[in-house]
């Protein structure tokens, strides 16, 4: 009882800090890029920095809120598509409950089980009718219950990211006065910064960490690059 209280115990602290994980991810990787091009496109038309750090913060805010939502709405759909699968197999245990005892079989057969194993398995499983739906919603579906906290805490983890990633290439223009010179050392810390996030991210999603890295930090490079580019195109 203990070893299985523990086991369970565990799992459920694993999927939630995958989950949190993925979110700061999520967060984390456009607020880094976005207000990082931001602000090397409007470094390429000004040369003060006042006009950046509004804009900055602005897209920060926004983008944060709309991060957020989009996270929280995410987290929602999850719950709202679970609950009405359930809702679906506990109307066809009532219905048609020989077809489901069937799948039932079919999946412990899946198991390699003997036909008389299989029996008694469907006869014990069914006897109740939340264990018969909950085998029927992970192993027939491939549903885990959902966290009901989860888009809240999906909404928040995304938008606080979002704001820490957006600051890190923003903070500079709050020390200098000339955009160039700002934009120099935003270019060199945010770089960084992509490098060590995308190689992390690259070490928890299982690909190549030196070769994830690079791809992250290259590919803000050029969204910055582009931004830049374009506003002196206008301007000039």
């Amino acid at each position: 009882m203990t070893d299985t209280h523990l086991h369970h115990s565990h799992h459920e602290e694993h999927m939630s800090s995958s989950a949190t994980l993925t979110d700061i991810v999520i967060g984390m990787s456009d607020g880094l890029t976005v207000p990082f091009a931001l602000a090397a496109g409007i470094s390429g038309a000004v040369e003060g920095t006042g006009l950046i750090i509004v804009a900055g913060l602005a897209e920060i805010a926004a983008g944060s809120i709309a991060m957020g939502l989009g996270g929280y709405l995410a987290g929602k759909t999850e719950v709202d598509h679970y609950n009405s699968e359930l809702k679906r197999e506990y109307e066809e245990v009532e219905k048609v409950p020989n077809i489901e005892k069937q799948e039932v079989k079919d999946f412990f057969s899946s198991l390699g089980l003997s036909e008389d194993v299989q029996e008694k398995a469907v006869e014990e499983v069914t006897k109740d009718k939340k264990k018969w739906v909950d085998l029927m919603m992970k192993y027939e579906l491939g549903l885990d219950k959902p966290d009901p906290k989860r888009a809240r805490t999906s909404a928040f983890n995304i938008s606080i990211s979002y704001i820490v990633g957006g600051l890190i290439p923003l903070s500079p223009y709050f020390f200098f006065k000339n955009s160039i010179e700002a934009l120099k050392i935003s270019a060199v810390i945010t770089l960084i910064a992509l490098f060590i996030f995308g190689y992390f991210k690259s070490k928890v999603t299982g690909v190549n960490a030196v070769a994830g890295a690079f791809r992250v930090m290259t590919i803000g490079a050029i969204a910055a690059g582009c931004a830049f580019g374009i506003a002196r195109l206008i301007q000039a």
